[in-house]
């Protein structure tokens, strides 16, 4: 649903009763929920079972990014952030995703860009891979299985020295030889129920099986950083690997140059009048930025996650701009929206960058490289986890 007042963004029901603080008939809301979340315990048992047995490992080094829990962990920046960086140490780094969004999905696995030219469009590869794509300058595929990507990524391009998966955690059917769990300080694990009576895709316990354990936390400092940490649960923050990481914006980009890369400028929105539309699973961070930004925000238009929008959307969004305000959207929500005949200089995305603390950025890396010489033992990790790490139990 759009919104045409800046209010905080409208969570799901379901999401609502995630909390701790429920008055009691969303208590007897959530407590018909258990059951189900107990139904998935049992499969995610069965499923960790099945892949221990037939997983399949690819050539080239591979790296897992992802989350235990749904949405609003910058699982995508990371990724682009940490290919990024491995590119800069003479790795030939390819991203593959699986490619959430697409509505066109007849082929095994598709090349989105070769690093130079993009070769799919949203409808074929997704919104997340192709705003990859937008300013990534190796290689990019998305598959349902992983490995497809991979394999199809070295048969048109050559042999791969490392490849980034997006959003792939809970992808054990893939053998990986660096684990990455990203966790939001601010949102830490909700109830730490397993779905749908949580955000949890899988007990907390998996976390263990993480190489390192990587903590958003939104660049606060003080007492407010303090706040932030304590939704973090005391089994991830004493992880033995645990490194810091903030996202935060790096400038405002244009869809002039729609074909290749977007043009990109400073991000100086002070003062100025802005609607923010966005189809995010939780929005809250990307208004906030904003703000902090010191944008006028004078309206908010708000869809779902991964919405691909009509035209009707598009004349919604044009009308919540009248007076002269602009337009400032996500690069995910861009690339869907470029395809609108919006006036020019009236529709910008905020592009957003990871920066991590020298010590913690150079530990990571330096893990990973040091990866390589001993394929599928990344230094400190943990074995796939077997029915224990599956089953394990919910809370904090």
């Amino acid at each position: 649903m759009a919104s045409s007042t800046p209010a905080p963004p409208n969570r799901s029901r379901l999401e609502g009763l995630w909390q701790d603080d429920l008055a009691l008939h969303e208590r007897l809301l959530w407590a018909a929920l258990v059951p189900a979340a107990g139904a998935y315990r049992v499969a995610l048992a069965a499923r960790a079972r099945w892949w221990r047995r037939m997983k399949r490992h690819a050539r080239p080094l591979v790296v897992s990014v992802g989350n235990l829990t749904l949405g609003g962990n910058a699982k995508t920046p990371f990724t682009l952030f940490l290919a990024s960086r491995l590119r800069k140490h003479g790795l030939k780094v390819a991203v593959v995703s699986r490619g959430w969004g697409r509505t066109v999905n007849t082929k095994r696995a598709t090349l989105v860009s070769d690093g130079a030219r993009l070769l799919a469009g949203v409808d074929e590869a997704g919104d997340e891979a192709v705003m990859m794509a937008k300013s990534f300058a190796g290689p990019i595929a998305v598959a349902r299985r992983r490995i497809d990507g991979i394999e199809l990524i070295e048969q048109r391009l050559g042999p791969l020295d490392a490849v980034v998966l997006d959003d792939a955690f809970q992808h054990v059917r893939l053998g990986r030889d660096v684990d990455l769990l990203l966790m939001n300080a601010e949102r830490g694990v909700g109830n730490g129920w397993l779905l749908p009576a949580g955000p949890m895709r899988e007990p907390l316990r998996a976390a263990q099986r993480a190489d390192a354990v990587i903590v958003n936390d939104g660049g606060r400092a003080g007492a407010a950083a303090e706040r932030a940490w304590g939704a973090i649960p005391r089994s991830i923050a004493e992880h033995p690997r645990l490194l810091r990481a903030t996202l935060r914006p790096r400038a405002l980009v244009s869809p002039a140059n729609s074909a290749a890369r977007w043009t990109e400028m400073p991000e100086s929105l002070m003062g100025r009048r802005v609607v923010a539309v966005s189809g995010l699973a939780n929005a809250s961070g990307f208004y906030r930025m904003l703000r902090e930004l010191e944008a006028d925000l004078v309206g908010v238009l708000e869809y779902p996650d991964h919405h691909v929008y009509t035209t009707a959307d598009w004349q919604s969004i044009i009308g919540a701009a009248r007076g002269g305000a602009v337009l400032v959207t996500t690069e995910k929500d861009l690339v869907k929206l470029e395809r609108f005949p919006f006036a020019r200089d009236s529709l910008y995305a905020l592009r957003l960058e990871v920066v991590m603390d020298p010590d913690d950025e150079t530990r990571l890396v330096e893990m990973i490289v040091a990866a390589r010489a001993h394929p599928r033992a990344a230094a400190g990790g943990n074995p796939d986890p077997g029915t224990k790490e599956a089953s394990g139990e919910n809370g904090r």
